[in-house]
């Protein structure tokens, strides 16, 4: 039986964000031309919106989309750019008064920013709390305060860092609200096989939670580290003899101590790739393979875990 082939259909999208950094939403054109930068109102499972073109109009595989495509309604008038533009500049007195009325309900939420839709139809308050808060009489509060649907949204440490920017302690504006759109996994273990300081000051970001940037190069010293003499195992270096006690993959070299317990860096260069086994030049330990270069060799007593068993065996 023949195998068959099966083309996937293809549709037509475009593009829309609806905050800056935030995660873009594909969206059926109708068969409109739109052009990257331009508002657009469109449908939503929260009603209607006005959001920004990002990716103009483009085909992508049916089997790509998550969810049925909702309409671009069309673009947005001067009119409707006037009017989300006056809501806009409503948002700081809304929290204000938001603010006020919490106090007055005494609850234990702590309030990040308000957002009125283009047409003032909603007005979401998002808010961070340790635990959580039944809200339901601040909501009819300010839904007689101000007159349209109340939403509100408990958000976490990094969500809240999204929204209110800032700058990290690399001095540049935080990924997450200029450029990142959803937050990848982070964890210790990266710090760990990047040999950064395990305190919470030096590896978290102004969220509280582990830096988002742990992440970017952690494959690459994973790669690097493969291609590096692991600890344990025992060198030839110009100095002598000396077992490997410590790898820096941005200075591409190993931390030796000798024989006399004087530690000194050696670089590694890219012959000194290990290998997986002993005898085959597998695990770079130099048995069967001749072992080393000109910058560090490696002893024929093989890596570190077969030299400890041939010491034990001794």
């Amino acid at each position: 039986m023949s195998p068959t082939t099966i083309t996937d259909r293809t549709v037509l999208v475009v593009g829309i964000r609806f905050r800056p950094a935030g995660r873009i939403y594909y969206f059926d054109p109708l068969d409109h031309v739109f052009t990257t930068g331009q508002y657009v109102i469109v449908e939503t499972a929260r009603g209607v919106e006005a959001g920004r073109v990002v990716i103009a109009s483009k085909k992508v595989a049916e089997s790509d989309l998550s969810d049925p495509l909702k309409p671009v309604l069309h673009p947005a008038s001067e009119d409707e750019l006037r009017m989300m533009l006056s809501f806009k500049s409503k948002e700081k007195d809304a929290l204000v008064r938001c603010h006020e009325r919490i106090l007055q309900h005494n609850l234990p939420m702590k309030l990040v920013e308000a957002e009125y839709t283009f047409d003032g139809s909603r007005l979401t308050f998002y808010f961070t709390a340790d635990e959580r808060v039944d809200f339901r009489t601040l909501v009819r509060d300010l839904a007689a305060t101000f007159r349209t649907r109340i939403e509100l949204r408990q958000i976490g440490a990094r969500d809240q860092a999204k929204l209110q920017g800032g700058v990290g302690p690399c001095g540049k504006t935080l990924c997450c609200s200029s450029w990142i759109t959803d937050f990848g996994i982070v964890s210790i273990k990266m710090a760990k096989e990047q040999g950064l300081p395990l305190n919470p000051s030096k590896i978290s970001g102004v969220c509280g939670r582990l830096m988002c940037c742990l992440s970017y190069e952690n494959d690459n010293y994973i790669q690097a580290k493969q291609q590096m003499p692991q600890i344990g195992t025992f060198l030839d270096t110009p100095s002598g003899p000396g077992k490997v006690v410590g790898v820096n993959v941005p200075q591409n070299s190993v931390e030796v101590m000798l024989e006399s317990g004087a530690t000194i860096h050696v670089p590694v260069s890219q012959n000194d790739a290990p290998n997986r086994s002993c005898g085959s030049g597998g695990c770079g330990c130099g048995v069967g393979n001749g072992g080393g270069n000109t910058s560090t060799t490696t002893k024929n007593t093989g890596c570190g875990s077969c030299s400890l068993k041939k010491n034990k065996e001794k």
